[in-house]
């Protein structure tokens, strides 16, 4: 059970914020969280009182940000179940993503080898992939959906093969929410020699995720998903395949030395992957905010989610004048369209109402060729939504007007 009084701690929902004359009722999760207030502490904590570099000085200031990194390291892996070498901080899900495509698949494949994806991806697990195929002269292969949009052990058994080199998937795609079986896939995968990369922002927020269990070869995933401060994120990797890895991006920070002659010495995992300035403050920020739904529990978070989910198809799904695209999926999320409006309009006449969705492809724009639209309307959502906002969004579409008739 989730604590009614923990939406107190969310200063977006204790200001009483108002939208388009409505109270706010904020339902795109999947986009981006709101922040608790011991998140928003954490950060100001290093900005007002221990601003220094990390890495970087031989005073007490820089030796105590170096601790706290190194303690919300070990935090990040205590809370996925890696080893703290393991746990690369990054911007977002989309720098890790691009860290294992171009650090580790534009050095190892080579022309003809296969890199398996979805017609599901997010862009950020799609482009990357796109680009170093053409850069190797890989192959760009798709794993089959199910009819409602499902990857499933079966279609992932008859696309690998041989060839198959890299299978990089979401474990919770972001507009369909399905849960692919990312273990078994795994095993399918190492069995061919292959490696596997999952792209976890939309599961790691929501659901106890274990990289051993799982026996992933890499996991990215974004803190501003999860509550923490935007450009934080991890890139997990198994050691022995990061330390024969290129770094994505090279500068201060990450070697050992360099030379005129252009050579260089890189230090080991994960600092090796971490040049320049991280983002230090951001990093406060990410370890508070796996503390706090630590806090509020993985298990009551993913239930959570799956009751609202549960109870918002309940309510649209007689409703004649909507279609949905995943009523079965597990995720918190809600894809849809009212019938004969584009799903900008929708969105638009829902944010009249103080109602926030996301509308468009939701940068997964070969989706399309799945569900056979071009855009949809998601209502995603987390663990401090309430039972009555579902009943407001669900009532809101049911007994909806003319959905073109948005005033502002």
């Amino acid at each position: 059970m989730i604590d009614p009084k923990i939406r107190d701690r969310f200063p977006m929902l204790t200001s009483n914020q108002m939208m388009q004359g409505h109270p706010l009722i904020y339902l795109d999760n999947a986009s981006t969280t709101f922040k608790p207030d011991c998140v928003i502490e954490a950060e100001n904590f290093y900005n007002s009182l221990q601003t220094s570099n990390s890495h970087r000085g031989d005073y007490d200031l820089s030796y105590l940000v170096d601790q706290h990194v190194a303690e919300s390291r070990a935090l990040v892996a205590s809370f996925i179940n890696a080893d703290t070498r393991e746990v690369i901080f990054t911007s977002g899900a989309t720098a890790a993503l691009n860290t294992v495509a171009f650090g580790y698949g534009l050095s190892t494949l080579k022309p003809g080898d296969e890199i398996l994806l979805t017609l599901a991806e997010h862009a950020s697990n799609l482009l990357p992939w796109f680009k170093v195929a053409k850069m190797t002269g890989a192959v760009i292969r798709y794993i089959p959906l199910t009819k409602e949009g499902r990857v499933t052990v079966e279609a992932a058994k008859q696309a690998i093969g041989p060839k198959t080199k890299i299978v990089s998937i979401a474990q919770v795609t972001n507009v369909l929410g399905y849960e692919a079986p990312v273990k078994e896939i795994a095993a399918l995968v190492h069995a061919q020699g292959g490696v596997i990369c999952v792209d976890g922002a939309q599961s790691v927020p929501h659901i106890k995720v274990d990289v051993k269990d799982l026996d992933c070869d890499f996991l990215a995933f974004s803190g501003h998903k999860l509550c923490a401060p935007t450009g934080t994120g991890i890139l997990y990797g198994k050691y022995h395949i990061l330390e024969k890895m290129e770094p994505f991006a090279l500068g201060g920070g990450m070697n050992v030395k360099f030379y005129p002659s252009g050579e260089m010495e890189l230090l080991p995992p994960p600092t090796r992957f971490e040049a320049g300035t991280i983002n230090v403050g951001g990093i406060y920020g990410l370890a508070k905010a796996i503390e706090f739904i630590q806090g509020v529990g993985m298990d009551n978070i993913a239930e959570h989610d799956r009751m609202l989910k549960a109870r918002a198809v309940e309510g649209l799904k007689n409703c004649d004048k909507i279609t949905m695209y995943n009523a079965t999926s597990e995720a918190g999320i809600v894809d849809f369209n009212v019938n004969g409006v584009f799903a900008q309009d929708a969105g638009t006449w829902l944010n009249s109402k103080g109602i926030a969705c996301r509308s468009g492809s939701h940068c997964a724009k070969i989706l399309h060729e799945h569900i056979h639209t071009i855009a949809t309307v998601r209502a995603s959502f987390y663990f401090y939504n309430t039972v009555e906002e579902i009943d407001t969004f669900v009532d809101t579409l049911v007994k909806g007007g003319d959905f073109l008739d948005a005033y502002f």
